[in-house]
């Protein structure tokens, strides 16, 4: 009988590794961030956090086992945990409790498991999720809470966050650009934004964790990092009056929550090598140009999602080298 070989759909994994292995290996690698958000945000960041992923875990069970008829065996494989733990990085820590779990639902339902669940899914759940909340409820979705307030959670104080200090800048308001905190403060943590992302030294350690579990390549987050440095650095040398310079535009927002932990997701980035440095390219040119140019004040959520919808055709024309092919002489 003739042996054939069989070619599932992404993710792909080889040698000692599992699906299950490298999504617990991301949740590990998340670990530093969490315990950022919880000293800085309090029960805050533990509300938004256990919410999230429980609704993300009920609705994968519920979905599959009632709408798709069939078993429900992700639950344990860490991928709805995943979806879970970023959808609530992406969110300020006082959202009340109904809009996470729509949220949630959101982000499997429709971002995942309308697809096909794992392996199937063309846009990040997480950031889908997110991105309806944040056209859904933009109020509720752009007040940030005060660092340092442990115990509040809905009643919390908010205040303005460092690229919405940069966006009033780029508008004219000049006297916004003293206002933002230093890269120091930045690179720690302490100041507003979703609970997941205002500390880009945690998000780092999670970075190196994950390239030295080789669970990630370096290709997608160095290209986006480099990618924001160089064009921030040249609007800034232009102008730097009107616009911040690179290293604060690399250490604000969620772009090292993005980078590292989101545009890197395997079920929706490139495959290739050299697909994943035009993938991070485009990813870091279109969060700066939304950052500076677009209504609003941070971008990476959507040019991951915009990315995630062209990953196909980069597959299509960065194909790698097929193994046994001979390369034709000239």
């Amino acid at each position: 009988m003739e042996n054939k070989l069989i070619v599932s759909l992404s993710p792909h994994v080889h040698g000692g590794d599992s699906v299950q292995k490298n999504m617990y290996g991301v949740l590990i690698a998340l670990i530093p961030a969490f315990l950022v958000s919880l000293y800085f945000f309090g029960l805050g960041a533990l509300i938004v956090t256990a919410t999230s992923v429980a609704a993300c875990l009920f609705f994968e069970w519920a979905i599959g086992k009632y709408l798709m008829k069939k078993p429900t065996t992700t639950i344990c494989d860490g991928s709805a945990i995943i979806t879970g733990v970023l959808l609530a990085f992406n969110l300020p820590s006082n959202l009340p409790i109904w809009i996470i779990i729509l949220g949630a639902l959101f982000a499997i339902g429709v971002g995942k498991m309308s697809f096909g669940g794992l392996g199937c899914n063309p846009f990040n759940p997480a950031l889908a999720g997110r991105v309806f909340l944040l056209l859904s409820f933009p109020v509720q979705m752009t007040s940030w809470p005060v660092v340092g307030q442990l115990t509040a959670y809905t009643d919390a104080t908010t205040g303005a966050t460092p690229l919405a200090l940069m966006k009033q800048a780029i508008y004219g308001d000049t006297a916004a650009l003293s206002q933002i905190p230093d890269a120091l403060t930045l690179l720690i943590g302490q100041n507003g934004g979703c609970l997941g992302e205002v500390s880009a030294l945690a998000l780092l350690i999670g970075l190196v964790y994950m390239l030295w579990k080789k669970i990630i390549t370096w290709h997608i987050p160095v290209s986006i990092l480099a990618t924001v440095f160089v064009f921030a650095g040249i609007m800034h040398l232009a102008d730097p009056e009107k616009y911040v310079s690179p290293v604060l535009q690399l250490l604000s927002g969620g772009l090292m929550l993005g980078a590292v932990f989101m545009a890197t997701d395997y079920v929706t980035s490139p495959m290739s090598k050299k697909g994943m440095l035009i993938y991070g390219v485009c990813i870091g040119l279109l969060t700066v140009v939304i950052r500076l140019f677009g209504a609003y004040p941070e971008g990476m959520s959507f040019a991951i999602l915009i990315m995630n919808a062209f990953t196909p055709l980069i597959n299509t024309y960065c194909k790698p080298k097929r193994f046994g092919e001979v390369a034709k002489k000239k």
